[in-house]
């Protein structure tokens, strides 16, 4: 049984939190390197803490604002509400936690400051977020925490809150690190492999866990897994991670880890249901699997397992060795990593049945390219990215098989060679280099449009697209069918 199968991943594209630890009553604490720079305090601190069943979050601010905007500001898949106002509450009196347009804000109630020191009251819940990093609770009652949920900056008003864009990548605001301590009365957290009694953060890029979850060393693979998420399923993690991983860097050079953490959590046996979600950050992969797809192998539910470990490891070079520029262009890491995943598949296990998931690939495409690609994060349409990111890869790819009889991974190096160093691979770039090998600028013009207008009829230009660069396909009543 395959059932639904969702997998939502983003990459961090500012690492502009970083950490400090908060204290109860005396002033905040300067880093060693904020005082050796002759530098204040940082400018926020944030203290987490839990004490049986009871969580707080307490900020100290060290300047004065009359709006605080969460950084990561994310909406709950499906209902596409904010899930922080529900989840967090305000215990400081004159203070309010709400939605101002496309931020979660702490705001004053007055209309002044918000009070320097506001105490919040946490009950983490593991939603399926848009498009970020959510909690993650396993059934021992173990909870990973992501460091950059709590991450804020200041705003000059309420009306510079409502005006803040959707996307704040090249946003303009105070980058004013945070450091966050992390306490849990009943023992240690884990934090990098490390269990302490008292963990900081520096960098809002990573997971904290409380709970007795044990972690597992391999040569090639850190694991951490829910204690009831099916041992087929673990076992595959543990096996095909460092193979696949093995592949990308024999094809791909080094990417951002040789010896990542996984991080997996375990929903239960939902009837009707494979689901299975991730994320990666800097030496970490996050996973979090549910339904009653996954209880048992299948030949399905073995290949459809072993494609999202792939997809999520493809991104340690396509989102962490190089990321987009824009969260519009996500395109490129997430239709990317998904060919990477397919093409992988299809090598370590040659009867993998990569057609049937390249199709899935173009029929949603052509179902959500009636609008413009590059808007789908504010309608909420985040598969389009995947999809049609997956179409311009096959493009790429049949240009560069027509150039020198290679592949995908042919197309993609240099691209990732050529940007190590500044860690973004441009909309542009892509574009100029599928130009610059088809000879062709007409592909990159019908690729823009489906970007940036959306079309009628979506299959004509995708055809349009294949017939130029030799993917092959048929038309059946109007549809493209993958030979």
């Amino acid at each position: 049984m395959r059932g639904r199968v969702w997998v939502s991943y983003l990459m961090v594209a500012m690492a502009m939190a970083a950490g400090s630890p908060a204290v109860a009553a005396a002033e905040p604490a300067v880093s060693t390197a904020q005082a050796e720079a002759g530098e204040g305090p940082p400018a926020v601190e944030v203290a987490v803490t839990r004490d049986g069943e009871v969580w707080t979050a307490d900020y100290v601010f060290a300047k004065d604002a009359p709006v605080w905007g969460f950084i990561r500001s994310s909406l709950i898949n499906g209902s596409r509400e904010a899930w922080r106002p529900g989840d967090w509450s305000v215990v400081t009196p004159g203070v309010v936690l709400e939605r101002v347009r496309n931020l979660d804000v702490l705001r004053a109630i007055d209309g002044g400051d918000v009070p320097r020191r506001v105490s919040l009251r946490l009950t983490p819940r593991d939603h399926n977020l848009e498009a970020d990093y959510g909690v993650l609770i396993f059934t021992d009652g173990s909870t990973a925490m992501f460091t950059g949920a709590f991450d804020v900056f200041p705003l000059a008003s309420l009306e510079a809150a409502q005006a803040a864009p959707e996307d704040l990548n090249g946003f303009v605001m105070d980058k004013s690190n945070a450091r966050i301590t992390w306490r849990d009365a009943s023992g240690p957290v884990l934090l990098h492999g490390q269990r302490q009694d008292r963990a900081v953060t520096e960098d809002g890029t990573t997971y904290v866990l409380f709970g007795a979850a044990q972690m597992k060393e391999g040569e090639r693979l850190v694991t951490v897994v829910d204690p009831e998420l099916p041992a087929w399923v673990a076992a595959t993690i543990e096996d095909f991670g460092p193979r696949v991983a093995e592949y990308y860097t024999g094809r791909m050079g080094p990417g951002q880890s040789d010896r990542p953490t996984v991080v997996a959590s375990w929903k239960g046996p939902t009837p009707g249901l494979q689901s299975m979600g991730g994320s990666v950050l800097p030496g970490l992969i996050v996973m979090n699997f549910e339904g009653i797809g996954q209880v048992r192998p299948s030949p399905d539910s073995e290949a459809s397992t072993r494609w999202f470990i792939g997809h999520e490891s493809a991104h340690f070079w396509l989102g962490q060795t190089v990321r987009y520029e824009r969260s519009r262009d996500s395109w490129i890491t997430e239709g990317g990593a998904d060919l990477m995943a397919i093409r992988a598949l299809k090598t370590l296990y040659p009867d993998y049945d990569a057609r049937t998931e390249l199709q899935r690939e173009v029929d949603d495409c052509v179902r959500l390219a009636v609008k413009p690609v590059r808007e789908a994060v504010s309608r909420g349409e985040y598969r389009a990215f995947y999809a049609c990111g997956a179409v311009f890869a096959l493009t790429a790819e049949g240009v560069q098989r027509r150039a020198t009889g290679g592949d995908w991974f042919d197309f993609l190096r240099p691209l990732i060679d050529a940007n190590r160093e500044d860690g973004v691979l441009t909309r542009e770039e892509w574009l100029t280099e599928l130009t610059r090998v088809s000879g062709d600028a007409s592909l990159r013009a019908d690729i823009e449009i489906l970007l940036d207008d959306g079309a009628a009829d979506p299959a004509a230009l995708i055809a349009a697209l294949f017939d130029r660069t030799g993917v092959g396909y048929r038309r059946e009543d109007g549809k493209i069918r993958l030979d």
